[in-house]
């Protein structure tokens, strides 16, 4: 069975060890993400300030923007973490490789850290590393400079099908040096100030945007969904719902993680599914999950409508179960194609019968 084929509420690395425990650990210090973080760091407030041009500003904007729209939501998160779409291994090294030069590490460290804080915050309770729970100005030293130890953690089993593929090791031994020919091709078309700006200003901004934005979605904000049993809920970040490229819609990632669509109601854009989306017309990706094609989560809960999405759909109050009478979300098979016999279909409050008379998933 391939990774894509799994199961899409599963956090596919990690193994569930007898006493295994989220709870009990430490945070120590990581000197090789330090050091590079804070080199980054150094690099985009003494250095650009000093070498700024709306040229250099422009790379940015648009390095930044590509990489991550191309790398760090479509190939590593949508595409080697969730599997919720299926692309030519070509196009799928592409991606990861976009992602990995976003600048915050290898593709096995990333696996690793995103399905670690999955897993912990499904459990009831979890160490306030894996849960954003420090003070910010603490958990973004946590998260930027630290590593947390658990006493008895679960076992990681990456899927075969990456930890075999010699371009991901190869990314994973050389991820800081994907930076050079970045900062070679930057340096001849524009100099110096395009290379503070393309690389450290970019990756700086990136890792400091995926802390700040990601402790804002464990801590705050509108919701829609709530996992039952998890002690972590997420919410969404409307604000940064477009530079997230759609990732931003936490509330919605944890209550369907396998889902390649993030941004459910209007006024979410997800411009990564978008381009999912565009991908798949021209025949480059296929197999694309969103909640309508995924099966039943028992322990999924609608609470309410986000605040925009109440604003824009006319809409208001709590909500605690289906409503047949609900709008399907905008541009989903809901409206767009006639449900199946022996379905659920979603509709912005939760599942219901995709007939009358039809068979529950």
């Amino acid at each position: 069975m391939s990774h894509h084929d799994d199961d899409p509420y599963a956090v596919h690395s990690v193994i569930e060890t007898p006493g295994a425990s989220a709870l009990e650990g430490r945070v120590v210090w990581d000197p090789v993400h330090s050091l590079w973080n804070g080199a980054m760091m150094a690099g985009a407030l003494i250095a650009a300030p000093l070498l700024f041009s709306c040229s250099a500003l422009a790379v940015f904007v648009l390095l930044t923007g590509a990489g991550l729209l191309l790398g760090h939501s479509l190939g590593l998160h949508r595409r080697l973490i969730h599997g919720s779409f299926a692309c030519h291994i070509f196009l799928e090294h592409v991606l990861v490789w976009a992602g990995v030069a976003v600048g915050m590490s290898g593709p096995f460290w990333m696996i690793r850290t995103h399905d670690l804080r999955d897993w912990a915050q499904r459990q009831p309770a979890c160490h306030p590393y894996l849960r954003h729970g420090a003070p910010m100005w603490l958990d973004a030293v946590w998260q930027m400079h630290c590593r947390l130890k658990l006493e008895s953690p679960p076992r990681f089993e990456i899927p075969p099908r990456i930890t075999g593929d010699r371009f991901y090791r190869f990314l994973e031994r050389t991820w800081m040096l994907q930076q050079l020919p970045i900062g070679v091709c930057l340096f001849l078309v524009g100099g110096w100030s395009f290379v503070v700006w393309g690389v450290c200003a970019r990756v700086f901004i990136s890792v400091f945007g995926h802390w700040f934005v990601g402790h804002l979605a464990h801590t705050q904000g509108p919701q829609t969904w709530l996992v039952e049993g998890a002690g972590v809920q997420a919410h969404d970040v409307p604000w940064a719902g477009v530079p997230t490229m759609g990732e931003a819609w936490h509330n919605n990632h944890h209550a369907f993680p396998g889902s390649a669509k993030i941004g459910l109601y209007p006024g979410q854009a997800d411009w990564g599914f978008v381009f999912i989306r565009l991908l798949e017309r021209v025949g480059l990706a296929w197999d694309v999950r969103t909640p309508e094609t995924l099966p039943e989560r028992l322990c999924l809960r609608a609470v309410g409508l986000s605040p925009s999405f109440a604003r824009l759909s006319g809409e208001g109050g709590p909500r605690s179960g289906p409503d047949e009478g609900a709008p399907a979300f905008e541009g989903s098979p809901v409206s767009e194609a006639s449900p199946q016999p022996g379905r659920r279909t979603f509709d912005t409050v939760g599942w219901r019968p995709a007939s009358p008379g039809g068979a529950d998933a």
